[in-house]
């Protein structure tokens, strides 16, 4: 379902404004880049449409019920867990039989380039890898709204590639994703554009 950014803006309580007047719909199947200079409000924007943090101006509007899924900037996993075992708990939690679960997480590292890596331990995995990972395990647990924070910040250029082939992807999965990136890369990867130095 669409999500919506009706007059938004924020302002914090030191009088610091860092955007406002922000009107755009984030419909499903798009993965919207927002970018702008430091300071500008990205991580911001991410943490009200998480709904973390109210904004002073205006409303996100969004289905009732809605599940948000956080990618962070770095790659948080279990060191000694598997690849696969990140990916399918999303499924067991729903219900689903083991060989099912793995069945269906291995369906995802696929699109992700990650399934001859699913029996490796996460401290195993590149950095790119571990943020492609990230990535799989937000689509596998089948959120309404993706938000991907900075994802090749902390990535030489080559491993930025692949993760920025992966964010090109997620546009496949139906849900609305909004990555927040100073990346002229990512940028380009992702299908719209929502520039916060616009909005001040």
């Amino acid at each position: 379902m669409p999500v919506t950014l009706d007059g938004l803006g924020h302002t914090w309580p030191t009088g610091t404004e860092l955007f406002r007047g922000v009107d755009r719909t984030l419909d499903d199947g798009t993965v919207t880049a927002v970018v702008g200079p430091s300071g500008s409000g990205k991580s911001t924007l991410l943490a009200i449409l998480a709904g973390m943090l109210r904004p002073s101006q205006g409303a996100v509007r969004r289905p009732e019920g809605s599940r948000p899924f956080w990618v962070f900037q770095n790659p948080h996993g279990v060191a000694k867990r598997r690849v696969l075992d990140h990916v399918a708990t999303p499924f067991l939690a729903r219900g689903a039989h083991r060989r099912s679960a793995d069945a269906a997480a291995l369906e995802v590292l696929e699109r992700f380039w990650l399934a001859h890596r699913a029996q490796a331990r996460f401290a195993e995995l590149s950095g790119g890898e571990a943020q492609r990972l990230m990535l799989a395990r937000g689509l596998a647990t089948r959120p309404d709204l993706m938000l991907v924070d900075e994802p090749t910040a902390q990535l030489d250029r080559a491993t930025a590639h692949e993760v920025n082939c992966a964010i090109t992807a997620l546009a496949e999965s139906g849900t609305v994703v909004v990555v927040a990136t100073h990346d002229e890369d990512t940028r380009a990867a992702c299908t719209s554009v929502l520039d916060l130095g616009q909005y001040r």
